[in-house]
């Protein structure tokens, strides 16, 4: 069984900045594309940003500026740079791996870290 563990989340003020990293660990011969989301209460869960194995990135409207994802192929490890952060970043945030299963891909979640903006 393949398993994500996210780590860094917790309680931050209006403006300041977050580190969130996932580690992959278990059966893995290869990692395709990296991304986290985040859920709001009351709300589905949404695109935060994504990585392809080759570095490309993308980003939602809302954290473009903001937010920067990034990995170390090394150690199967995603990394999110919150900046500048706003109440409205505030949700339960999941790290995804799209991992090579022969000639497929199969995705893994992470079991979530909660990241709460407030003074």
């Amino acid at each position: 069984q393949v398993q994500l563990v996210e780590s860094g989340g917790g309680l931050v003020q209006p403006g300041g900045s977050l580190r969130l990293s996932c580690a992959a660990s278990g059966s893995i011969f290869s990692i395709n594309a990296m991304g986290w989301y985040r859920q709001a209460p009351g709300k589905q869960r949404e695109l935060v940003a994504t990585i392809t194995s080759g570095g490309s990135t993308n980003y939602a409207d809302s954290v473009k500026g903001r937010f920067t994802i990034s990995r170390d192929n090394a150690k199967n490890t995603v990394y999110l740079q919150m900046n500048s952060l706003k109440a409205e970043d505030t949700a339960v945030y999941y790290c995804k791996a799209d991992l090579v299963e022969g000639r497929y891909e199969r995705a893994y979640w992470g079991q979530g870290t909660q990241v709460t903006v407030s003074s």
